[in-house]
């Protein structure tokens, strides 16, 4: 009798166990206030055409074999550790696309990860960057999206190792790397600086590729900005702290962000080049705020493969 108390005692421990883990995975989504401001009004779509531009948008969503950047038809392959990833049609389409989201939909997927059935999206997708947006730019970003051409079709599913189909995992990844909410202004920083944070750190996400990875996938702190291998092993991610472009002015990166040309008379390449084509568009003030957060950044050597 006493063996089976305790087999029953072990039994309920777990389930106990499974449900709180099953609690605390649960995909969050955006607060009261925050659904009240991307709600409250329309947005303007000459704004979020900024916002669009500052997220290089178009760099993962344009269709594949076309050379439309606004036909945001999706498809394109994101290659990972934990498999292929498709970027999703984020066309107006009301069918294959979002154009049936709401205001809500799209903060919950760019501030909380969390899609409008209520599932976790993958990291691949940058909402830990995208986490620290103004509600109010996603609400112009939807504006801006809703004027762009519907596009028909849907990419093929992910390509991913059956174990990472599990999404409700995804909630344990967050709870080590995810930390929503917006960026708070410094005040050791002036106004410039300070909007070169926001730009980079929230809209541009550019510790996304410019940092090395753990075995989880997560950025690893002490390479932040310092760039590294990335994480399939097939390319190599520029140091852009001082460790690297200490010699660079800030007149000349905000001269890159826009040319594409460095001071030594090259040309990026790769994604860097969709990067810049995006932040073209952008005003000057804009690359000039971003040139200066980033030559504020504290040198780091680039990490070895």
């Amino acid at each position: 009798m006493r063996g089976r108390h305790w087999l029953i005692l072990a039994i309920l421990a777990g389930c106990a166990a499974m449900a709180a883990a099953w609690l605390v995975s649960a995909p969050q989504r955006v607060t009261a206030a925050e659904a009240q401001i991307v709600s409250e009004t329309e947005g303007d779509p000459e704004r979020g055409k900024l916002v669009f531009a500052a997220g290089d948008c178009a760099s993962c969503h344009a269709s594949p074999g076309q050379s439309d950047r606004l036909r945001l038809g999706g498809g394109i392959a994101l290659a990972s550790p934990y498999g292929t990833f498709r970027a999703p049609n984020i066309s107006p389409d009301r069918i294959d696309g979002i154009g049936n989201w709401t205001a809500e939909d799209l903060a919950n997927a760019l501030l909380r990860g969390v899609s409008p059935d209520g599932r976790h999206y993958y990291p691949v997708f940058p909402y830990v960057s995208f986490t620290h947006m103004r509600p109010e730019e996603v609400r112009d970003l939807l504006a801006y999206l809703r004027t762009l051409p519907a596009v028909k079709g849907r990419p093929p599913d992910h390509e991913i190792n059956p174990i990472f189909r599990i999404r409700r995992f995804v909630g344990f990844w967050k709870m080590l790397y995810f930390k929503p909410g917006p960026i708070v202004p410094d005040p050791a920083g002036d106004e410039k600086w300070n909007r070169g944070r926001y730009l980079v750190e929230a809209l541009a996400h550019c510790a996304e590729c410019h940092s090395s990875r753990d075995m989880l996938g997560g950025i690893r702190p002490s390479t932040r900005y310092a760039g590294g291998q990335d994480p399939v092993g097939t390319g190599f991610y520029p140091n852009i702290t001082a460790a690297r472009l200490g010699n660079w002015s800030e007149a000349q990166l905000a001269a890159m962000l826009k040319t594409g040309i460095t001071p030594n008379h090259g040309r990026v390449g790769s994604s860097m080049a969709d990067v810049v084509t995006n932040l073209a568009m952008l005003p000057d003030s804009d690359r000039e705020a971003i040139a200066a957060f980033v030559k504020s950044l504290p040198s780091r050597p680039t990490p070895s493969p």
